[in-house]
């Protein structure tokens, strides 16, 4: 990209990054929270369990029922900390991907994996309002610029949920296709409606409130893809029953095509 679309791109980037960031430290601090609380009673539990250890140690016993009672709840403890400490990785791990500063050479990328880690810092943005169904198809891997594509991907998938009004459910499909890896974000929100149409990849125009929308996620969703990567960005939609964008990047980058 040229250096102001550039500039734009970062700018955007990190407003998108800010409005994010209170719903991330919730997210990461929610499970932390669980597992410290969990860290208290493992604590106790392993004082507990010695106590009765050594007493039949001492007399020469097996341990009583209780022994096995307090390893059964370490146990289960346990699995509750490996689900939290997932959650804080998946997030962070999407955020990594989102933040860092993009490579200047193309790079063969596993589009399924990227996805998995945008939908994960798309759902701190929905919570339980929006359900995220993954349909992702055997893909091989992409020549791109994986960042980029990361805020394609974060982009849609946020315009996707704000559309929705109350609870609903966003779908990413991915396929690949005649040299080409599809992949489609849908939305059961409120449609586009016929006369914005034609406007919606113009810098500046947005249907959002005042204060909520830019006017351009789109426009640099579209450059990325189409100019950034020669790809394509359509979409079809319902007024009433959502929207699906459909962007299509070549598996080979035509820079390194013979």
């Amino acid at each position: 990209m040229e250096e102001e679309p550039r500039h734009l791109a970062e700018l955007y980037r990190m407003a998108v990054l800010g409005r994010l960031t209170a719903k991330i430290v919730h997210e990461i601090t929610t499970p932390a929270g669980s597992i410290r609380s969990n860290n208290e009673v493992l604590a106790r539990s392993l004082d507990a369990l010695g106590k009765l250890l050594s007493d039949a140690t001492v007399k020469k016993c097996a341990p009583p029922a209780k022994a096995l009672d307090i390893l059964e709840t370490l146990k289960n403890l346990a699995g509750v900390d490996k689900i939290a400490c997932d959650r804080i990785s998946a997030v962070v791990r999407g955020l990594k991907t989102y933040a860092r500063v993009e490579e200047g050479e193309l790079r063969k990328t596993n589009l399924n994996d990227l996805l998995r880690d945008t939908l994960k810092l798309a759902g701190v943005e929905f919570r339980n309002r929006v359900t995220l169904v993954e349909d992702f198809g055997e893909m091989p891997a992409v020549e791109c610029y994986p960042q980029s594509l990361s805020q394609v991907f974060l982009n849609l998938l946020v315009n996707a949920g704000q559309a929705i009004e109350g609870e609903g459910q966003v779908t990413v499909r991915t396929r690949a296709e005649n040299g080409w890896a599809r992949i489609s974000i849908s939305d059961t929100g409120t449609g586009i409606a016929p006369e914005h149409r034609d406007r919606i990849f113009t810098p500046g125009f947005t249907t959002k409130p005042a204060g909520e929308g830019t006017g351009l996620g789109l426009v640099i969703t579209r450059e990325i893809v189409v100019d950034h990567h020669h790809g394509t960005i359509t979409f079809e939609s319902e007024p009433g029953r959502g929207t699906t964008f459909h962007a299509r990047i070549p598996i080979t980058h035509p820079r390194n095509r013979s």
